[in-house]
Parts: C-alpha cells; structure tokens; sequence
C-alpha cells in the first residue's frame, strides 16, 4: 500500500487556511462596497462580524462532520460555501442587496470558513504527534498570514475590474485552489498511525495520540472550560485591540492617521508570526507553560501600553500583544490533543472554537462602550489588565490539574 508524505497533508493545510484566511483582508473593501452601494460603515462591516460569529458556531457541528465523515468531504463542502459565499457577495454589491450581503458573506461564508478551518489540523495533529504544536502552528499561520497575500491581489483587481467582479474573479479562484487541496487532507491509517506514534517523541501529551476521550466525555471536564474561558479571554481582549489599533495610536500617541495604517499592518505580520512561535516553543516547554507565559506577557503590555506615549514604544508593545493574541489559536488545538487524546479532536476543538464566535461580540463591544463611557482608553486597558489577570490564575490552576493527571 503506497504510503502518504505528511507533509503533503501539512502543506494542504495551509494552503486552505490561506484561502480562508483571506476574509482578515474584509476591510479593502470596505470603501469601494460603500462607494458603489451607499451603505453605511457599520452596515458593511457587520457582514464580517456576522461571518466570523457563524465561523465560531459552526465549527461546533463541522467538527463532528470532520470525524464522521473526513477531512475531505468538510474540506470540499467548505470550498463550495466559501466559494459561493464570495461570488453571491458579488451580486449582493450589483443588486445592491443588504440583506444578500449578510446572507452571502455572512452566514454561507462563514459556515464555510467554520468547515474549512477545523477541517486539517485535527488530521495533521495526527501525522505529527512529535511536533503537535509546530504542525498546527504552521497550518493556523496561514490563516493569520493570509491578508498580507489577498490584500494587495484585491486592491489590483478592484482597480481592474471593480468590487463585484473582484468577488466573482477570488470566489472561483477560492474554490478551484480548495477544492484540489482538500483531496490531499487524509487521516492516517491505522497502520501509519501505530507507526507515528511509535515513532513519536512528545513528552508534554497526557493522553496517547491514537487514543483519548469523546466530544461528550470532554464537556463533562473542568479542564474544557478552563480552556475555553482562557481561549475567551485572550481573544476578546485581542479583538478589542485589534478593533481599535489605529485610534488607539493616534489618541495615545499623536501618531499621524497614516502611520497608524502602516503599523497596523505591521500587527498583520506578527499575529501571523506569534501562531508559530509560541505553538513551536510550546512542543519544548509544554502547553500549560507556554499559555501561562503567553497570558504574562499580555499582561504586562497592556500595563505598558498605559504609559507608552512614545510611537515607537506603543508599536513594539502592541506588535507582542498580537503574537499572543494569535498563538492561542495556534496552542488550542494542540493542548486540546494534550489533554484529551485526538479520538474526537475535531468535534472537541469545534465546540472550544465556539469562544472564538462569542469573543468576536464581546471584544470590540467591550472595548467601544468604556470608551464611550470614559472617553479614554485608559479604564479599557485596566478592564484588560483584570481580565488578563483571571485568565492567567485559571491557567496556573489548569496547570495543576495536568500535572496530577500526568
């Protein structure tokens, strides 16, 4: 039996993640949709709110269709939602049709996104059961990284041929490069899977690779929502900061409207970047380690972002807060096939994946109404501090209750 390169897996994963990923890049076209249709800012932006909030839900259930089903068939369902989510987009922006926007980017788009996402890293967790936390990390960087590729592709197409078709044009790209790749996304054999895990050398899993609980069994433990309040936290805290980047800069800093563009940008790079690190460190020093250190960091930034008034400072303090922000994506996955085996790895990192759709509500409206409410970001980045204080104390207890099951 001709055996399968799982770095052909790898490689297939991040590759859809880089397609899907391309929704980060929604805010190009935020000015050209408004331009050609005369909705509102907000109404146009609520489409990518509502895509990332369907993301978080639907990965719940898509989880459970990747274990049933395979990777390739979510991974083929995905693209064809996906796909069909940019190009009805297209005609929601011809017909001028709120309500086909939401729909389209919205709902389909999101549904695909929450099938795409959870579709390789469950499997490719299970081809590298030695380096768990650089194989995700590695598939999940895409999704950070993406933007940085679809950003200036977009930019030139709408130039070219304007905001629709642009959406037609990436839509039959997005589904044609998905489609092939998710053919390449396999599970091992049960003979490949003893022969890896035989081979494997990871010291920091409490649960055998080919072994573990159910999605059931999982959400019946402390440590499932320990992990969830924890993944809750980092994101919405993230979330807020990212929302509010570039006015955070010019009120703290006097940073000119200009290069507060450029620096978010720069944040782009290390939230892709911050996906790999701290996932690849974390397969040295282990999962419990790397989060808890990774909550200390955001912990002490945000306290530096309280006195950072000087640009260059408040950029370097914001380009660490992102690599946080993005490892816990990264580390999820793995720390979840730490604790709970990769059995069901898929169903149980979709039904954690659900803090990530009520994070993507909380975060920016937490950091906007103490804003509205104070007039300044200072109360915001205390609120931030406390928060960051409780997810870091629930980690150190979480990683007590590893320790004892060790």
């Amino acid at each position: 039996m001709k055996k399968t390169n799982r770095y052909i897996v790898a490689i297939s994963g991040i590759v859809l993640h880089l397609m899907l990923g391309s929704t980060y890049a929604w805010s190009v076209y935020r000015n050209p949709i408004m331009e050609e249709t005369g909705w509102s800012a907000s109404s146009v932006a609520f489409a990518f709110s509502l895509a990332i909030f369907c993301l978080g839900l639907s990965a719940a259930f898509m989880g459970r269709l990747v274990e049933k089903f395979g990777p390739r068939v979510t991974g083929t369902i995905s693209a064809v939602l996906y796909a069909l989510g940019n190009i009805l987009t297209g005609v929601a922006i011809d017909r001028q049709e709120l309500w086909l926007l939401y729909f389209a980017y919205g709902i389909l788009g999101g549904l695909g996104l929450g099938a795409g996402y959870i579709t390789p890293v469950s499997t490719i967790i299970k081809w590298f059961p030695d380096k768990r936390g650089l194989a995700t990390g590695l598939a999940i960087m895409g999704f950070g990284f993406a933007s940085l590729l679809t950003s200036p592709i977009a930019q030139v197409l709408i130039a070219d041929f304007g905001v629709s078709k642009t959406f037609y044009i990436l839509g039959i790209i997005y589904f044609v490069v998905m489609f092939v790749v998710s053919q390449f996304i396999k599970r091992p054999t049960e003979e490949e899977l003893a022969s890896l895990s035989k081979a494997s050398t990871t010291k920091h899993s409490t649960t055998p690779a080919e072994k573990g609980m159910t999605a059931n069994q999982a959400l019946k433990t402390k440590e499932f929502y320990l992990l969830w309040i924890m993944l809750f936290i980092n994101i919405s805290c993230g979330l807020g900061l990212i929302s509010a980047a570039s006015p955070m800069a010019q009120d703290m800093t006097g940073m000119s409207a200009e290069a507060a563009a450029l620096m978010v940008g720069i944040l782009g790079l290390f939230n892709g970047f911050g996906r790999l690190l701290w996932a690849a460190l974390s397969d040295y020093i282990g999962r419990p380690l790397t989060f808890t250190l990774l909550l200390v960091v955001s912990l002490i930034i945000s306290a530096l972002l309280l006195v950072a008034h000087v640009p260059i400072i408040f950029i370097i303090a914001m380009s660490l807060v992102m690599t946080c922000y993005g490892a816990g994506f990264s580390l999820l996955p793995a720390y979840l096939s730490d604790i709970f085996g990769t059995r069901e790895l898929a169903a149980i990192h979709g039904f954690a994946l659900t803090a990530w759709a009520m994070a993507g509500l909380a975060g920016p409206i937490l950091l906007s109404s103490t804003y509205e409410l104070f007039n300044n970001y200072t109360t915001t980045l205390l609120v931030f501090i406390v928060i960051y204080l409780i997810a870091l104390l629930l980690s150190l207890y979480l990683t007590r209750l590893v320790k004892k099951n060790t």
